[in-house]
């Protein structure tokens, strides 16, 4: 297993600097995802490490060896595409494999290797079938398959399950986290998909126009989002924000907006602050429903979407929308346009308005 390490690297195309010097350390055998909008610049991070695009500066260090001006096959990565990239007249186990052939290994190691990953994958009975014969998901193993067989130093995975249905890439998750656990490489992983990013990493690397915004555990992204991107890009459905000015209270800072307010955190940051605009930020998941009169936050309902044990509840806060996750089970969500909520202050997360950074001293956990 090998580490990666990017120091301060700057990717440009002539006068377009479309990375601006990010830094990042993967550890031996972790999983760390890359995740972002379109356009952010992970895509292009990952051919950087691959070899694929030219680094415009920086360091790129793979195993304590800097790689900046080595060959993309003499990288030992290996990387898994979007589109499959296999050779569609060759059968399975040929594709398979096809690196170790190129590297002139013997044909008895080649059988050993294309019997034991292919066994890995679920692959064994399709190995005489071409790429035409097989499956979306099935054609995505065999080339994470082709990229084991090589027992590489660095898995690198660029949205390999964009191309496949929803059920297909639960599925597919659940393979690629089995597989990293089996083999403990060193992995990294970009996608889109915020999901896939909370269910596969060790690691979450939020990126956003080149830069990185936050690196930190699924769940400490996911309660304690550093700005209001990274809270508004992560969680489906993300979390819900809220302009809102800080007033005393009789226990406390409570959050004026719209004639309602709610108890906020003693935070180091607001004390003596009366009067301060603020961003909060309140997960759909955190906020419970009331039926208490006058207990609460009240929000005008626009449509309750149920989706079997749980209904996710659009409504409307202050002209903004605001979503809430609710259970169905053992409760009626019949709410006649209205409806009150109530959330426990540490679980309020509170940002600044103009520079969208999140305050210090907030809790850590539930």
């Amino acid at each position: 297993m090998s580490g990666v390490r990017l120091d301060h690297i700057v990717k440009a195309y002539g006068g377009l600097q479309v990375v601006h010097g990010i830094d990042l350390e993967v550890t031996p055998g972790e999983f760390v995802v890359l995740v972002g909008p379109s356009g952010c610049g992970k895509s292009t991070t990952l051919r950087m490490i691959a070899g694929l695009e030219e680094i415009s500066d920086g360091t790129l260090t793979i195993d304590g060896t800097v790689m900046n001006s080595i060959a993309p096959k003499d990288r030992d990565v290996a990387m898994v595409f979007q589109n499959y990239a296999l050779y569609p007249h060759l059968n399975v186990a040929d594709n398979i494999a096809f690196g170790l052939r190129i590297r002139k290994t013997r044909k008895d190691e080649i059988a050993a290797a294309v019997k034991e990953v292919s066994g890995i994958l679920g692959l064994t009975e399709y190995l005489e079938r071409r790429p035409a014969d097989l499956s979306g998901g099935q054609r995505q193993r065999v080339a994470m398959g082709r990229a084991i067989v090589r027992q590489p130093k660095v898995f690198l995975f660029d949205e390999p399950l964009s191309n496949l249905d929803a059920k297909l890439r639960t599925q597919m998750r659940a393979e690629i986290k089995r597989l990293h656990k089996r083999l403990g490489a060193t992995s990294i992983y970009v996608t889109h998909d915020q999901v896939e990013a909370m269910t596969l990493a060790d690691r979450i690397v939020v990126m956003n126009d080149g830069r990185i915004e936050q690196i930190g555990s699924p769940m400490d992204l996911f309660l304690n989002p550093a700005n209001t991107f990274v809270a508004g890009f992560l969680g489906s459905p993300p979390m819900n924000m809220v302009t809102a000015k800080v007033v005393a209270g009789d226990t406390g800072p409570r959050a004026e907006f719209g004639g309602q307010s709610l108890e906020i955190a003693d935070l180091p940051e607001l004390r003596g602050q009366s009067g301060r605009i603020v961003t909060l930020g309140i997960r759909p998941e955190f906020v419970t429903l009331t039926t208490e009169d006058g207990a609460g936050v009240a929000v005008d309902v626009d449509l309750v979407e149920t989706l079997g044990s749980e209904a996710l509840v659009h409504a409307t806060l202050g002209e903004k929308p605001f979503v809430i996750r609710a259970e169905t089970i053992g409760r009626s969500l019949a709410m006649d346009g209205k409806a009150r909520f109530t959330i426990p202050p540490h679980l309020v997360r509170i940002f600044d308005a103009d520079s969208g950074k999140a305050l210090a001293g907030q809790v850590h956990d539930q």
